[in-house]
């Protein structure tokens, strides 16, 4: 059935061509997802057979961008969509392209945790990154949401999530800072550390990405480039 915003079309067919697709991105998002929960629980355990899996099944995220974008290509081949229909093929592609960068953060972090767990090393310092991580992929799920729902009013609340990321972010830099330049034995551990919170930092931007997309897709408007209170 065409959700509210996707045109009724005669062609029944083109209806579930466009259904399928979106349903796709919803399956490789939460695919997606996936991958960074697990990475960020394998390095918190330091469960290596996770972590291992995690890097594993990156082929899977990038096949099945692939195949989306092929299934959008074909579309526009063969349907020649206009406005609204042609918003959703353009604003799937960009969002695919996003999910499977995502993907790659995923993998990145989990390289970095395998890296942490078979170092040996003593008398690290803590630094919780369950914070940022949480409202990464709460971003994430929020833009995926909106997507699902082509709610294009719960997208463009992502703007402003996007910058408590970034300052927990900067926060977790400079607390780096003072580790390494207190303690120079630490300096290894903080770098692979910083790739793990950059890699949540960038899961951050990707979403807000996704969530405007969903606002050009339902009003047509592209808001990439505007301020937070232009793009509300």
């Amino acid at each position: 059935m065409p959700h509210v915003g996707m045109t009724d079309h005669i062609s029944k067919q083109f209806d579930a061509e466009l259904e399928a697709v979106r349903t796709r991105v919803l399956q490789m998002g939460g695919l997606v997802e996936q991958q960074v929960v697990k990475a960020m629980e394998g390095l918190a355990s330091g469960d290596l057979q996770m972590i291992d899996r995690v890097i594993a099944d990156d082929h899977r995220v990038n096949a099945m961008e692939v195949e989306l974008d092929e299934a959008c290509g074909t579309i526009i081949a063969k349907r020649q969509p206009a406005a609204v229909d042609l918003r959703l093929i353009i604003a799937v592609i960009k969002t695919i392209t996003d999910l499977e960068r995502i993907g790659d953060e995923a993998e990145k972090i989990a390289r970095m945790a395998k890296l942490i767990h078979t170092a040996e090393r003593a008398h690290l310092p803590r630094l919780d990154l369950k914070h940022v991580a949480n409202l990464a992929l709460d971003m994430l799920r929020k833009a995926l949401d909106s997507f699902a729902r082509l709610d294009s009013a719960a997208a463009a609340s992502l703007v402003t999530q996007d910058r408590l990321v970034d300052d927990e972010f900067r926060s977790i830099l400079r607390q780096l800072i003072t580790f390494m330049m207190e303690d120079p034995r630490t300096i290894s551990w903080c770098l692979e550390t910083l790739f793990v919170a950059k890699a949540l930092e960038r899961i951050g931007d990707h979403s807000k990405n996704m969530a405007e997309y969903v606002i050009y897709m339902v009003e047509g408007r592209d808001v990439r480039h505007l301020r937070q209170s232009e793009a509300t």
